[in-house]
């Protein structure tokens, strides 16, 4: 958070592209939102659900078939 409004952020990997999730870190909390509608409502995930989303992307648990 930065003054109270969350500071968002996005990977390097996006470049000046406009088509990536941002991600902001609160106390307990982060939020996600997509970078083409910053005006939707982001969604909000406590940080160990976050955590578990992390660790199964890295380890290929979300890969499609």
């Amino acid at each position: 958070m930065h003054k109270g409004k969350p500071l968002w952020r996005k990977s390097s990997l996006c470049g000046n592209e406009n088509e990536c999730v941002e991600v902001a870190v609160g106390e307990g909390t982060v939020l996600t939102r997509d970078s083409k509608k910053p005006q939707r409502a982001p969604l909000c995930f406590t940080s160990p659900a976050w955590t578990e989303f992390l660790h199964a992307l890295t380890q290929g648990e979300l890969d499609g078939p």
